[in-house]
């Protein structure tokens, strides 16, 4: 399994691991920034409009225009496109179609591909050597009522009995696997508009070079160095000044007509979409963001929605985050991250993801990176350290049900803050992490929030249950909502915030708290304040946080990227334990985000009330959020609460809050039992059966010292990568 000979490590692994970053962004910032002579070659279903835009675009950037059907086919057969399909028939005209494309020969030229070219492969894997496919992805109904007044009768497969809505939606199967470049159009665009988005897409791929991204701490001087690229952010984690990386030039603005078009589609569509939007595609190509997406998104998943709404009462929904293997809302992100990790790993290095978890990230890594397969697997282990008291049983047990391959959980007599702190600190030390390389050929990457590329696919669930919320007639775009979330170390909210800057019509960010309250004080009064304050332990152990990394890139969002002003409080976080943000920078969070919190009792009660009042069961997270949203949100716009977990997952307090009594000791006849009792949601079968895998296993425990997560570290490493030659 290992990739690294280990008597060869000293001298060599140092050469390589500790250069792969740096090799990789050379690489990077080598890659082309300009079309040169390649082809823009424009492809789309039939009525997309592909010549007129050819034209237009061509005569605004000076190049020459072919058009397939009038240039290439027609030329060659010395007859009109539609007589030669009515002489030979469909299945003939795709082949000779095939074969004139496969003679055709250009370059520094916009190409209107015909609707039907993408249907022939060997043809398409020949013209798009020559250049870059922009698909024109426009809307069907659009389409439908273009074909329709143009009376078109010279289309492939186009005869009685079948529907044009049908030879779209088969094509589209073809047009998904060539592209290279989606062009998003909007409901109603008149291909003046399409031609501009085109456009706008060909400067987005020439000025690869700059979309880049920095760190949260990141001064004048620093904007100067090596440029650092979505695939440099995925590996590394946290930037080498202790910061977080932000996109440099913030996200890509979304026009209504453009959202609007998202509202019928699927989630692994929706994803797909926004984050073709956020990655670019030098980074990850198109088609390979698509086989991982639809990968994350599939069978895993109990709901064929993946994050589906539920109307609660009144005005109130929930959003179900816990449909996925783990049964949290951190398998949204945990189960495409690790695809996205293996795709940007440089070549010659081991990689090991270290991960701070107070209750579901640890299962929902363990999860996402057990599912990589191949050498990707190999070369990835995973080690996770939580608080030993601050997680449910059934947390801890799904966790021990990873112990397969390069994986391992680790308790620590300690609370999360102090696991999250010491990992923070392993990243900073220069001598352990060259040691790790020198010795191990071993590089540290976090599974974390504070890694972009756990953050960014959150976005999408944001956005995906304010379109819902449109599909089912409940608003329409435009319309507001409020969107209150269990915080804790703010990278669900912060999500959210950044789904409102993409152009999701978010009203307010309501962070709810529970009596860990550091992040409510905070938006209250400005003041971050962790001296002598103890983490109190909780029935929603996953947001018992009290240093929250994600604030970081909330702060630099709202002072508009003041570095020097996020390095600075940061620091004085770091050694005085508090800070305090200007009087108008406090007033701006204030107008961005609401807070507050709820106490032990009142979560239990929000949990009785609404089994009572509507049959459903809360976990304790998401009564936390109904108790604040209930005291903060005026009702007159719907609010989403974010139901982070299943409550399957804190079942003693979820018996405690519906006032059951003889509990049983086993979580997995607590789980029967809660089955029994509760209508909806339905009990996650995938947290019953890794409970029955993992009742009889046991796992380490370590005391709460630096010292002793570096020797655990070092020992994952020697079990991992070191024994499998």
């Amino acid at each position: 399994m290992g990739l690294l000979n280990t008597s060869q490590l000293p001298i060599r692994a140092a050469k390589w691991c500790l250069s792969s970053l740096s090799t990789q962004k050379s690489w990077l910032s080598a890659r082309s920034t300009c079309l040169g002579d390649k082809n823009i070659l424009l492809m789309g279903p039939p009525g997309a409009g592909k010549t007129t835009v050819g034209k237009i675009v061509a005569h605004k950037l000076g190049l020459p225009v072919i058009d397939v059907d009038d240039d290439v086919l027609e030329t060659a057969w010395k007859m009109p496109v539609a007589a030669k399909l009515a002489a030979v028939g469909g299945r003939c005209f795709l082949e000779e179609e095939g074969r004139a494309l496969c003679n055709f020969s250009a370059s520094g030229c916009v190409v209107s591909l015909t609707g039907s070219n993408p249907l022939h492969a060997e043809a398409m894997q020949h013209v798009k050597q020559s250049g870059l496919v922009f698909y024109l992805d426009v809307d069907s109904e659009d389409i439908l009522q273009r074909l329709t007044s143009m009376k078109v009768n010279r289309i492939v497969g186009q005869e009685e009995g079948v529907s044009m809505r049908d030879i779209l939606l088969y094509r589209k199967q073809f047009y998904e696997k060539w592209l290279d470049v989606r062009v998003l159009c909007g409901t109603g665009d008149i291909v003046e508009e399409v031609a501009e988005k085109v456009l706008k897409a060909v400067e987005r791929y020439q000025k690869s070079d700059e979309e880049t991204f920095i760190s949260t701490r990141c001064d004048s001087a620093g904007l100067s160095k090596q440029k650092i690229y979505f695939s440099d952010v995925v590996v590394e984690g946290l930037a080498p000044d202790g910061g977080l990386y932000v996109p440099k030039n913030g996200f890509p603005k979304i026009g209504t007509r453009e959202w609007q078009r998202l509202v019928e589609m699927s989630y692994p569509e929706r994803a797909l979409v926004l984050l073709e939007k956020c990655i670019h595609p030098l980074d990850v190509s198109a088609l390979d963001l698509r086989t991982m997406i639809f990968k994350a998104y599939g069978s895993n998943f109990a709901s064929k929605a993946v994050a589906p709404v539920k109307h609660l009462a009144h005005n109130q929904y929930i959003q179900e985050l816990f449909h996925g293997p783990t049964a949290s809302f951190k398998d949204l992100a945990l189960q495409l991250m690790p695809q996205l990790f293996a795709y940007c790993l440089p070549l010659m290095c081991n990689y090991l993801i270290l991960v701070a978890t107070s209750g579901d990230t640890g299962s929902a890594v363990l999860s996402g990176f057990s599912r990589l397969s191949g050498t990707d697997r190999h070369r990835t282990g995973v080690l996770v350290f939580f608080p030993e008291g601050g997680v449910s049983e059934i947390q801890k047990l799904q966790m021990m049900s990873y112990r397969e391959g390069n994986a391992r959980a680790v308790s620590v007599l300690s609370d999360f803050d102090f696991c999250q702190r010491n990992i923070k600190r392993m990243f900073g030390e220069a001598g352990l992490t060259g040691h790790l390389a020198v010795e191990y050929g071993t590089v540290l990457s976090t599974g974390n929030s504070i890694n972009w590329a756990r953050l960014l696919p959150q976005v999408v669930y944001h956005s995906s249950a304010y379109l819902d919320l449109c599909r089912d007639g409940v608003i329409k775009f435009g319309d507001p909502i409020d969107v209150c979330i269990p915080t804790g170390n703010f990278g669900n909210a912060m999500s959210a915030v950044y789904a409102k800057q993409m152009g999701i019509p978010i009203r307010k960010v309501i962070c709810a708290s529970n009596h860990n309250r550091v992040i409510t004080d905070f938006i209250k009064t400005g003041q971050y304040d962790l001296r002598g304050r103890s983490l109190m332990l909780s029935h929603s152990p996953a947001i018992d946080i009290l240093k929250s990394s994600n604030l970081e890139r909330f702060i630099y969002h709202v002072s508009d990227g003041n570095s020097h002003l996020v390095k600075d409080l940061f620091t004085r976080l770091d050694r005085q334990q508090h800070f305090q943000v200007p009087e108008p920078l406090l007033g701006t969070i204030q107008q961005e985000v609401l807070s507050g919190w709820c106490s032990e009792d009142d979560c239990l009660a929000a949990i009785q009330r609404v089994h009572t009042q509507t049959g459903y069961v809360m976990d304790t997270h998401t009564a936390v959020a109904k108790f604040v949203a209930d005291r903060l949100q005026d009702g007159s716009c719907p609010v989403v609460f974010c139901s982070t977990a299943h409550y399957g997952k804190f079942a003693p307090a979820v018996f405690k809050a519906l006032q059951i009594p003889n509990i049983p000791e086993d979580p997995a006849e607590q789980l029967k039992k809660l089955e029994l009792i509760a209508s909806r949601p339905e009990m996650h079968r995938e947290m019953i059966k890794c409970l029955k895998e993992s009742a009889k296993r046991k796992h380490s425990i370590c005391e709460a010292e630096y010292s002793v997560l570096v020797d655990q570290v070092e020992s994952m490493i020697q079990d991992s990568f070191l024994k499998v030659m």
